[in-house]
């Protein structure tokens, strides 16, 4: 084989080289998100947070008038406020969601709007999926989630959550508050009372004995001094006669 053969040989090697290479990395990479979300408190439970939502123009002849947002479980659209967004644009909510609309935007200009949202969920992570509408009528649904660790098409945006911070202390359940609570007062069981029962029963009993004997002794007694009584005077009649 020439030098000037095996040159070109070679060079066809490495054409086919970058080309697999390319189309490896093609597959390796990530699908680009065209609708995203960021929070300024992005942790479970978080109060008062701020999430701003952007959706990338794609479009060369249209801009945006509409993007639906379907909130995820947890957050009730009467929980949301719309806290910035493109001028002339308004939020209303929707049975799943909410909406964000007004005059068309610029063909090429991205759609950019903040929501605060009164309490995060308990969660690892949120989905928002979104759709977007142009001003010709053209709609993008960014819906999908990845599935087997395949990126979908048009990805929804997804945001993150770190840990919730445990709020045993403000709950008022923690170690200083059951040290100062004290133990509970023991509670008698049924078997328990039993015996105090019959005991204040024996008590009562012997003390209804006791007041009928004195009754009785006192009646004996008036009794005898009742008697003792007639008998004298019964003798002081029998001798007033005769002495008299």
């Amino acid at each position: 084989m020439s030098v000037h053969h095996a040159a070109r040989a070679a060079g066809r090697v490495a054409v086919a080289g970058v080309a697999a290479l390319t189309v490896v990395l093609t597959l390796a990479a990530p699908a680009s998100a065209h609708a995203e979300v960021e929070a300024d408190t992005a942790q479970a439970l978080a109060e008062n947070v701020t999430l701003t939502f952007v959706s990338e123009a794609e479009s060369d002849t249209a801009g945006f008038t509409r993007v639906r947002v379907v909130l995820p479980d947890g957050i009730a659209p009467g929980d949301i406020t719309l806290a910035d967004g493109p001028e002339g644009w308004r939020l209303k909510t929707t049975a799943d969601g909410y909406t964000v609309a007004g005059p068309a935007l610029e063909t090429g200009v991205d759609a950019a709007h903040k929501i605060k949202v009164r309490r995060l969920p308990h969660a690892e992570q949120l989905v928002f999926k979104t759709v977007e509408t142009y001003s010709d009528g053209e709609i993008a649904r960014w819906i999908e989630l990845p599935t087997e660790g395949a990126e979908p098409e048009q990805p929804a945006p997804v945001l993150k959550l770190k840990a919730a911070v445990s709020d045993s202390a403000s709950s008022g359940t923690g170690p200083s508050t059951r040290a100062t609570a004290g133990p509970a007062p023991a509670r008698s069981t049924p078997a328990e009372e039993a015996p105090h029962a019959q005991t204040a029963e024996k008590a009562a009993a012997g003390q209804e004995d006791g007041s009928s004997t004195g009754l009785l002794a006192g009646c004996v007694i008036a009794l005898t001094a009742v008697l003792g009584g007639g008998a004298w005077w019964l003798a002081r009649r029998r001798i007033s006669p005769g002495t008299g």
